[in-house]
C-alpha cells in the first residue's frame, strides 16, 4: 500500500520538484520513499516517484521505484495483488530477488505483456515503464478500490494517487472544471473519468492507459456490463450450490487478504458484511482477531453494542470507542486536506474514525464493503422494485397532468411527494434514479452558466446530474440495473474513495475480500432471486453469515449512520456558511450564480429541513456546496 506519481514530459522537471509532489502523498507510505527521472528517446523525459508503506517483504528489497533484473522494466505502484504467490509458482524461471508482489508484476509483464494485468487479483494503481517499447502504462483495478488521476495537456502526462501532487507540479494551472458541479452537488461525488480540474481525469476502474509517443490510448480490460452478461451464459440453478461455492470463494478471499507482515485486524460494524469477514477471518487465523468498531452516545446511531455481541461470539480482541458529536465536528477541517477534491459523503467522518481507532493497534484492516452493491443490500434497491410496479400509473398521472389545461394549472406540482417522484420519473436513461425534482432544479441553478464563447466551440457541455447511461446494461429488472449502476458510479466513485482516503490519512491499508475478482464474478452467475428473496435483502449472503453467527445477533433493522449536518449548518458552521454565500463573494468566485445562491442559503437558515415528506431536505445540498467551499478556500485561494 502506498501513493505514487509521476510524469511524462519534454519539460523541465528537476528531482527537488518531483520529490515535492511525491512528499505530499507521505500520509499514504511513510515508510520509504523514491524519486527517480529517466530520459526517453525524442527529448522525453519520464519521473517515477513512490511513498511506500510497508506491508509485505519490510526490507528494502521492496523499494520503488523497481526494476526488472536485466532494466528494461521500472514499476511504481500501489496496492496488493493478493494471487502474487501462485503467479510467483508461474514465473520461476525469472530471477526474483525480493518476496515483494511488486516483483511479480514485473515479471508478469516480461512473460506475458501488459495482458498480465488479466491475471492480477486484487487492488492495484500501477504505473510501469517499458525501455524496449518506449511505452508508459497506467493500469487501474477491477472495481476501482486504488485511485489514479492523471494530468493530460500539450501531449504531457502527468499521474498521482491523489491530486495533491498533480497540483504542486510545475505548470499546473488548476483551472476548475464547471461542468461537473451540478452532478457534484446533487451526487455529492465526482465519478471517474471526470475530476475537479479542467484536463485532469480519474483512470476508470477495469482500464489501462498507454501513452505512447505523446498519445494516449486507453482501453477497458474488464467492465461491469461485460462480465455479467458473459457470466449469465452459466448461471447457478441450485441455491445450495450457489451457497456453498460463494461461501468458498469468500473464504478463500479472505485467507488471501490475511497474509501480511504487519499486524492486521478487522473493522466490526456488527452488520452482516463486517460480520461475515470478521467470522472467516477468526476460523482461519491461529489466534483471535483483532477488531475495531465506533459507537455512539445517541442511541438511535449506535451499532457498538451489536457489534460487541458479534465479537464476543467470535472471540476476537475487540476494541470499541465512543464517540461524540464534539469528535465528529473536529474533522470537518480535515475534509479537504485528505480528500483533496470535494467529496460531502459526510459518513467520511466516521470513518476516519474508525481507522484512526485502528491504526493504534494493526497496519491493515479487513472490510465489508462491496456486499450491498452485489448482493442488493441497500434500502434504494426496494424502493427500485416498487418504483417499476408504480411505472405505468406513473406514466398516466404524468399522461393527464400534462393536458393543456391542467399543466398550466401545475396540478403534477401539488401532488403528494412520493406519487409526483413517480409520475415524474419519466427519463429513459435514468429510470432507477429518482427523487425530489426539487433538488435537482436547484442543483442546476446555484452553478452559473458557463461562459457562452467555450460553449459555441462545444467545449464544458452541461452535465446531465443523473447518469444517463441505463439502456448500456440491457437488464429489464430495474433492481438489477440500479446495483450494476451503483457497482460502475457509487461503489468506486463514493464508497471505496471514501474508505481510501480515510484509512489513508491515518496509513491504514484497507482490504475488502466481497470485492475479490473471483466473488464478483461468482456473484453475477447467481440469480437475483436468490439475493433478493421474497424482500429479504442480501439472503443468500445473509444465509452464509448464520452458519457462523447466530441469527439473532445479526437481524436487526440497517441502522446507518448520520452526521447532524442540518444542526451544524445553522449552528457552529452558520457563520463560514454565511461567509461562503455572500454575494459579494460568490461573485469574486465567479462559479455559482451568486444571487440565487445567496438567497438559497438566507432561505434555508430559517427554515432548515422541512420534513421527510416533502421532499424540500435542502441540508444535504447545503453541505455539497459547504464542502466545496471549503475546498476552495484550501487549494484555490481566491477567485481565478
Amino acid at each position: 500500500m502506498c501513493g505514487i506519481c509521476g510524469y511524462i514530459s519534454k519539460k523541465n522537471i528537476t528531482v527537488s520538484q518531483l520529490c515535492r509532489m511525491n512528499d505530499t502523498l507521505h500520509h499514504r507510505g511513510p515508510d520509504d520513499g523514491g524519486v527517480e527521472i529517466y530520459d526517453m528517446p525524442g527529448g522525453w523525459q519520464v519521473g517515477f516517484a513512490q511513498r511506500r508503506l510497508a506491508i509485505l517483504d519490510l526490507s528494502a528489497l521492496g523499494h520503488q521505484p523497481m526494476h526488472s533484473a536485466d532494466g528494461r522494466i521500472s514499476v511504481v505502484y500501489n496496492g496488493e495483488i493478493y494471487n502474487y504467490l501462485e503467479l510467483k509458482e508461474e514465473l520461476a524461471d525469472y530471477p526474483f530477488r525480493s518476496n515483494c508482489d511488486t516483483e511479480v508484476i514485473i515479471a508478469a509483464y516480461l512473460k506475458w505483456g501488459i495482458q498480465c494485468v488479466e491475471r492480477f487479483n486484487g487492488m492495484f494503481a500501477i504505473a510501469l515503464y517499458d525501455r524496449e517499447t518506449q511505452d508508459i502504462y497506467l493500469i487501474r483495478d477491477r472495481i476501482g478500490k486504488k485511485p489514479l488521476y492523471y494530468w493530460y495537456e500539450d501531449s504531457n502526462l502527468v499521474f498521482a494517487s491523489e491530486l495533491k501532487p498533480i497540483m504542486m507540479c510545475p505548470g499546473f494551472a488548476g483551472k476548475i472544471e464547471k461542468r461537473v458541479l451540478s452532478r457534484y452537488l446533487f451526487q455529492q461525488y465526482i465519478n471517474a473519468p471526470e475530476s475537479i480540474y479542467r484536463n485532469v481525469y480519474k483512470l476508470e476502474p477495469g482500464a489501462v492507459l498507454q501513452f505512447s509517443k505523446g498519445t494516449l490510448n486507453i482501453w477497458k480490460y474488464w467492465d461491469v456490463k461485460s462480465v455479467y452478461h458473459e457470466a449469465l451464459h452459466n448461471p447457478f440453478t441450485d441455491y445450495e450450490d450457489a451457497k456453498q461455492q460463494l461461501k468458498a470463494a469468500l473464504l478463500k478471499s479472505v485467507k488471501a487478504r490475511m497474509i501480511a507482515d504487519v499486524p492486521l485486524g478487522s473493522f466490526l460494524s456488527g452488520g452482516y458484511d463486517s460480520s461475515l469477514v470478521t467470522a472467516m477471518a477468526q476460523e482461519c487465523s491461529e489466534e483471535p482477531v483483532k477488531t475495531f468498531s465506533i459507537g455512539f452516545y445517541e442511541e438511535k446511531y449506535n451499532e457498538a453494542k451489536y457489534a460487541k455481541a458479534v465479537a464476543d461470539y467470535l472471540g476476537t480482541n475487540h476494541t470499541e470507542f465512543y464517540i461524540d458529536e464534539k469528535d465528529m465536528f473536529d474533522l470537518v477541517e480535515s475534509i479537504p486536506v485528505y480528500y483533496d477534491e470535494p467529496f460531502a459523503d459526510s459518513s467520511e467522518i466516521a470513518t476516519m474514525m474508525v481507522s484512526k481507532l485502528a491504526k493504534e493497534h494493526v497496519t491493515v484492516a479487513l472490510s465489508g464493503d462491496g456486499g450491498d452493491e452485489f448482493f442488493c443490500g441497500y434500502p434504494i434497491y426496494q424502493m427500485v422494485a416498487q418504483a417499476q410496479k408504480l411505472d405505468f400509473a406513473g406514466a398516466l398521472i404524468h399522461g393527464v397532468c400534462s393536458l393543456p389545461g391542467l399543466k398550466q394549472l401545475g396540478v403534477e406540482d401539488r401532488l403528494p411527494f412520493k406519487v409526483r417522484v413517480v409520475a415524474g420519473n419519466r427519463a429513459r436513461e435514468s429510470k432507477t434514479q429518482f427523487g425530489s425534482g426539487n433538488y435537482l432544479v436547484r442543483a442546476k441553478a446555484m452553478v452559473k452558466e458557463m461562459d457562452q464563447t467555450r460553449q459555441a466551440a462545444g467545449q464544458n457541455e452541461p452535465f446531465s446530474i443523473h447518469y444517463l447511461v441505463e439502456s448500456q446494461y440491457a437488464v429489464k429488472d430495474w433492481q438489477v440495473r440500479r446495483m450494476l449502476l451503483d457497482m460502475d458510479t457509487y461503489l468506486p466513485g463514493d464508497i471505496l474513495c471514501k474508505v481510501d482516503r480515510a484509512s489513508m490519512k491515518y496509513s491504514l491499508e484497507s482490504r475488502c475480500p466481497i470485492l475479490d475478482t473471483n466473488v464478483m464474478e461468482l456473484s453475477y452467475r447467481i440469480p437475483h432471486v436468490f439475493k433478493y428473496a421474497g424482500g429479504d435483502k442480501k439472503h443468500i449472503l445473509k444465509d452464509i453469515a448464520y452458519d457462523y453467527i447466530p441469527k439473532n445477533l445479526l437481524e436487526r433493522p440497517k441502522m446507518g449512520f448520520s452526521v447532524p449536518i442540518d444542526k451544524w449548518l445553522r449552528g457552529p458552521l452558520k457563520e463560514q456558511l454565511l461567509d461562503y454565500s455572500s454575494y459579494d463573494f460568490l461573485a469574486r468566485q465567479d462559479i455559482f450564480d451568486a444571487g440565487y445562491v445567496s438567497d438559497m442559503i438566507t432561505q434555508y437558515m430559517k427554515t432548515g429541513d422541512a420534513g421527510p415528506a416533502t421532499g424540500a431536505n435542502y441540508s444535504k445540498l447545503t453541505w455539497s456546496f459547504f464542502v466545496f467551499q471549503q475546498w476552495y478556500q484550501k487549494y484555490c485561494g481566491n477567485a481565478r
